[in-house]
């Protein structure tokens, strides 16, 4: 089983950058493709950025194409979303999430079994 929590999120003024953590337990973190979701209020939660368990493949929401970057350092057991150009629709909760042992990486919520419990970000215009 593998526990996320995530850190990093606050408050920035559009345009700027933040950098997302996420740290795993658990000795399966290698074999865990991760993702990163979000939720603004009154909305759906939504996929934001997947990583494989190898950190070689990865894929994005068009919505942030081009400005976040996921990666991945396995000996540390962290995820990162590093998010550039920021703007006020990206205001949101922002959620990590594992999937199962040596799963395939998803853009899909429902194929991950583990979730953390969120870092609001807040972009001001």
């Amino acid at each position: 089983q593998v526990q996320v929590v995530e850190s990093g999120g606050g408050l920035v003024q559009a345009g700027g950058s933040l950098t997302l953590s996420c740290a795993a337990s658990g000795r399966t973190f290698g074999t865990a493709a991760m993702g990163w979701f979000r939720q603004a209020p009154g909305k759906e939660r939504e996929f934001v950025a997947t990583i494989s368990m190898s950190g070689t493949s990865t894929a994005y929401a068009d919505s942030v194409k081009g400005r976040f970057t996921i990666s991945r350092h396995n000996a540390k057991n962290t995820v990162y979303l590093q998010m550039n150009s920021l703007k006020p629709e990206d205001t949101a909760l922002y959620y990590c999430a594992a999937r199962p042992p040596f799963s395939t990486h998803s853009v899909y919520e429902k194929d991950y079994h583990y979730w953390g419990q969120g870092t609001q970000v807040t972009v001001s215009s």
